[in-house]
This record gives C-alpha cells, structure tokens and sequence, in this order.
C-alpha cells in the first residue's frame, strides 16, 4: 500500500490511565476503566465509531466496550474555583503532557496495549511507599483536589497511605488563599459522600483539619474537636475524635452505606454547642444539634433523604441508647416521630447509627448494643397492629387514636417479658 494509506489506517494509540492501573498495582479489584488517546481529533474518533460525550473537553464512548476514551489533553488555569480552567486538545498532545496535568503520581500512570507501564512521575515508587505526593505545582489550581486528597485518604489509609509532606503544604496554602472557599455545594457534597462509603472516613476528617479546609467546609464538625466528654461513657474524651470512631464503626457496620455515615458524621454536632461550665456533661445537645444539622445539609444542598435521618439520629439517639427504660408510650411516639410507621427501613438505619455512635468509643468496638435489636422487636410488634383489626364503628381521629393505643398495648407486652 501507498505510505499515505498506512497512516491512516495506523492504529489508534490508547493508554489505560489512571485508577485502574493504581489499583492494579495495589493489588485491589478493578474498578471502572478510563482511557486516554493521543495524536486523535474529534473527527478521527468519531470516524471510528466512537460517540462523544464530554461537553467540556472530548470525551467519548467506546462503540463496543461502552468504556471512557478521552483525547489526551491539557489545561490552564483562568479563573478562581474548580470551573476556572480552559481545556486544550489536539492531535499534537502527548502522553506526558496529560499524564502532567493529573492531581497525585499515583494516578498518573499509565499502560499501553502490551502491559508496559509509562510513569513519569515515579508514581510507582509512591504506591511502594504508600504516599499520596501531587504531581505539580498545578495541584494548587484546583480546590476540589483537596477534597480528593481527604477522600483517598479515606480509601486507602488502612494500607499505609499519607500525604506527602509538600502536598500537604501545598493544600494549607490553597486553604489561606482562599481557594477553598470559591467550590460549589455539589462537588462538595460528592466528595463528602464518596469519602463515607470508604473504609476509613476518619481519615477524611484528619486530612481536612489538617490542612485547615475543615473548619470552612465543615465548621460544625471541627467545632467538635478539644470538647471533653464523660470519660466513663467515652473513654476517648475528645468528641471530634469520638465521631471519627462513630464514622469508622459506621462504615465497618453497614460498607459502602453513605447515608448511615452521614448521620453518624452529624450525630453529636449539639456538643460543640452546649454550656461550658456543664462540661464534660452535654445537657440537650440532642436538641441543640438539630439546627446545626439542618445548616450543613443546607450548605451543601444535602439529598432530604440524608437531611431527615440526620436529623433523626441527632434528636433520638440518646432515646434509642436508653430504649430498656422508655415507656411504652414513648417507644410508640419514636416511632411514630421518625416516620417509620410509613418508612420501616428508618429503624434499621436509625439503629445502625445509635450502635455506630455506642461502639465507636475507646475500649468498645466489640460490644453488644441490645438497644438496636430492642428497637427491632418494638416496632415489628407495633407494626403487625392493623387498623382493620380495631372495632369497625370507629370513625375519623377516632380511629387513630384506637390505633395507638392498640400499639402501645402490644409494646407493653414486649416490655412486661423481657
């Protein structure tokens, strides 16, 4: 063939980038696959088959696989905040070039189609030694990449990871400049949540303080930090430490369930926010959380569904711990108050976190919490009274009111044998 055919039937020079070679090399099951392509445009790929997608820059799906193919690219800061880049992409962009503009050496490596790995960054050498190190001076550019830090750090503490000691200078400076505060509520809201359906959301907590980030984005938790509690009740003292073992236990409880994490995250705010000449003891701060709650899911335009069992979990928990000495009566109206009559998952859940909240203490993770089967008992017993089974001549708020009582009758019965 002519030496012009050859080239255009050259084939298409693709890499596989990112964390799937990361978690390849951790030796962690393959996750989601992303690709990167070099010496295409748009037209060439679409040429190919491939259907783009990227309204930003070119991205584009693989006609068979379905997989992320993206032309291989760079990209300059022009403005504050994580929108502010301009995004540039041609044939001429090479490997290294896209490979530079990645936030960690860990995840700027990549495979071609024979195995061989291309690491200009020696992220190699900072997966051997656990270490999460920015690959340049553009990592300041974009905030979010603090966010990410913290939730890797989430991900892969319990193998050894830390953060390199410039990174983490690095992201101290982006914090005192500002950079932090120019992020929207959904990048922050998905980070946060990805960061507590990983193994280790403390460490999400940690990097955040560390580096100053915390207090901006999540005040009501920091404020948490230093504020003593009974050490007969919590061996561990400090509160702020106290909701990171909430968190891990959380996550060690019910893997992967962000909505479980988040309530466990917020379960305590009220501490930071009772009288001081109380302390160590929190008088009402089941009370005294809720606004606090309500203000972070505000902030960050959190889903209702997290809202409300946040909210929950704050104002119930310390029922739900002391559950064996509640009246019938007020184990119905419980239930009743966090909807559970309508929305039965609200007991599994709501008892996930008051055992997250009672295990995550010093000296405590392998206890019982009879509290949350009790809580399981109460309510299947109170559940299976039917209002078809009540006097069929009742009529209106009567009927309701028959239905109570019949419940509270049956939550009595529980009570009495145990």
């Amino acid at each position: 063939a002519a030496p012009c055919c050859k080239s255009q039937e050259a084939p298409m020079k693709s890499y596989l980038v990112g964390g799937a070679v990361r978690d390849a090399l951790l030796g962690l099951p393959p996750g989601d696959r992303d690709w990167v392509v070099v010496g295409e445009s748009p037209e060439s790929m679409a040429g190919k088959g491939f259907k783009p997608v990227g309204s930003d820059f070119p991205v584009f799906l693989h006609p068979q696989t379905g997989e992320e193919y993206a032309l291989a690219r760079t990209e300059r800061k022009t403005a504050p905040g994580y929108k502010g880049f301009v995004f540039h992409a041609d044939a001429g962009v090479t490997l290294e070039q896209d490979l530079a503009r990645r936030d960690f050496t860990v995840n700027a490596i990549a495979q071609d189609e024979h195995g061989s790995l291309i690491d200009p960054f020696n992220g190699q050498r900072d997966i051997a030694a656990r270490v999460l190190r920015h690959v340049s001076p553009a990592f300041a550019e974009d905030p979010v990449r603090i966010l990410r830090a913290a939730r890797f750090m989430a991900r892969f503490a319990h193998l050894g990871f830390s953060i390199a000691p410039e990174t983490m200078a690095l992201m101290q400076q982006m914090v005192q400049a500002g950079e932090v505060d120019h992020l929207v509520p959904e990048r922050v809201w998905q980070e946060i949540h990805a960061a507590l359906r990983c193994k280790s959301p403390s460490a999400f907590l940690q990097t955040l303080r560390a580096c100053g980030a915390l207090k901006i984005l999540l005040a009501e938790v920091d404020a948490l930090y230093g504020v003593p509690q009974r050490a007969e009740y919590h061996p561990e003292i400090d509160t702020g430490r106290h909701t990171e073992m909430v968190c891990d236990m959380a996550a060690r409880l019910a893997s992967g369930d962000a909505l479980i994490g988040f309530a466990s995250l917020l379960h305590d705010l009220g501490k930071a926010l009772t009288d001081k000449n109380d302390w160590p003891k929190h008088i009402m701060h089941e009370t005294l959380g809720v606004p606090a709650v309500e203000a972070v899911c505000t902030r960050w335009k959190v889903p209702t569904e997290f809202r409300q069992l946040a909210v929950h979990a704050c104002r119930e928990h310390l029922n739900i711990h002391r559950l064996l000495e509640l009246r019938p009566e007020t184990v119905h109206d419980l239930i009743a108050r966090i909807d559970a009559f309508r929305r039965p998952e609200r007991i599994r859940q709501l008892a996930l976190v008051c055992e997250a909240d009672k295990r995550g203490r010093l000296g405590l993770s392998e206890t019982e919490y009879p509290s949350g089967a009790l809580l399981h008992r109460y309510f299947d017993t109170a559940v299976a009274v039917k209002a078809d089974a009540l006097d069929p001549d009742l009529k209106g708020p009567a009927i309701g009111e028959a239905l109570r009582k019949a419940r509270i009758a049956a939550i009595a019965d529980i009570k009495e044998n145990l």
